[in-house]
């Protein structure tokens, strides 16, 4: 006998978000100027080496993996060469990157209205987690402003803004794998109060980076500050070097949170195709081709950090962009086969039907 799954989707929800993230992103056509802070305090927390002058391209959007690199999804707020916020946000669609990052989001909303029909029986953590995505780039713009007005920087050299915001891309894989394997594995039952407290724990995680991308300069942190307090890093004075890391170098905890959503989105495209297995439908298979792009994006971003962020590789974030754009396109694909095996049809679309099947 086939077992059923009970699934709770929130189309709705998702859709009235990703309206108010592309409100908030055009904004600037309707607000006058606002000026930006050029005060950077100093504290304890900052490196003990001066910072050298850095150049940085002008990124924003989605983007995908790292679903997405985290740091040019949370320049939503859009990186400048000096300005004002306005000027920020409108930059974001004035080069190859920005555009391709605009463009990625509406074959992402669609990716998540086709995975969340319910005959496709997609387990309510997983599709949580893609959903959380949205939430995680919500949560980014606010810390590219204050990055950027506070620090005078762009998110990818305020370490502790930086890790602390990957981390909600790391939770959002997470999500995605702990959804699909446990769904794999018990078919999805006795697992409610689990997927209950995984879900708080992921909003208090994005509550938290809320709090301390607001209140984290009156707590002394500057725009080099270690995320994590450098938590592993070597101490500046135990290597002599003559050609030391400059300040916008990533700490090794920032390292550590990329590399674990590199490795997880990996992890999640083959849960996913083990739950392909599991359902007998090879339809999601797809999926995990659709999610490779995407992983690709990631290596993108981390090959970019790699070499500090130099503006001589914007071709690279160029590329990180154009794979999360293609990523997204394959896995709304992948997600409109699914559907489309499990009984949806264009007539879904007909908002008189009353939802899915109505």
């Amino acid at each position: 006998s086939s077992t059923s799954f009970e699934v709770t989707m929130m189309p709705e929800r998702t859709i009235f978000l990703s309206i108010f993230i592309i409100l908030f992103l055009h904004v600037n056509s309707f607000l006058p100027s606002i000026p930006l802070s050029s005060n950077i305090h100093h504290s304890m927390f900052d490196r003990d080496h001066q910072h050298p002058h850095s150049h940085h391209p002008p990124l924003s959007g989605l983007n995908m993996h790292e679903l997405i690199d985290v740091d040019v999804i949370g320049a939503a707020s859009g990186v400048l060469d000096g300005g004002s916020l306005v000027t920020a946000f409108s930059d974001q669609g004035q080069n190859l990157a920005g555009t391709f990052f605009q463009l990625s989001l509406f074959p992402y909303l669609l990716f998540l209205y086709f995975l969340s029909y319910p005959s496709n029986s997609t387990p309510n953590l997983g599709n949580f987690g893609f959903q959380y995505l949205l939430l995680f780039v919500l949560a980014t713009i606010p810390s590219g402003i204050v990055s950027k007005s506070v620090y005078g920087e762009t998110l990818a050299n305020v370490d502790w803004l930086h890790g602390g915001a990957e981390g909600l891309l790391t939770l959002t894989s997470i999500l995605v794998v702990a959804g699909f394997r446990d769904k794999s594995v018990s078919g999805g039952m006795g697992v409610s109060g689990r997927e209950t407290a995984i879900k708080a724990f992921a909003l208090l995680g994005a509550v938290t980076f809320g709090v301390f991308c607001f209140g984290g300069s009156s707590l002394g942190f500057q725009s080099h500050s270690p995320f994590l307090f450098g938590l592993g890093d070597l101490p500046n004075d135990l290597l002599s070097t003559p050609n030391p890391e400059p300040l916008n170098a990533l700490s090794i905890p920032t390292w550590a949170i990329h590399f674990s959503s590199v490795f997880e989105w990996l992890f999640a495209m083959q849960v996913i195709w083990n739950f392909a297995e599991v359902t007998n439908n090879e339809k999601w298979k797809g999926m995990t081709w659709g999610m490779l792009p995407l992983h690709a994006s990631g290596i993108a971003a981390c090959t970019y950090h790699f070499f500090y962020n130099d503006s001589s590789l914007q071709w690279m974030v160029s590329t990180q962009a154009g794979l999360t754009l293609l990523g997204n396109i394959t896995c709304m694909i992948a997600a409109y086969r699914i559907a489309k095996s499990n009984g949806w049809t264009v007539g879904e679309l007909n908002p008189f039907r009353g939802g899915y099947g109505g």
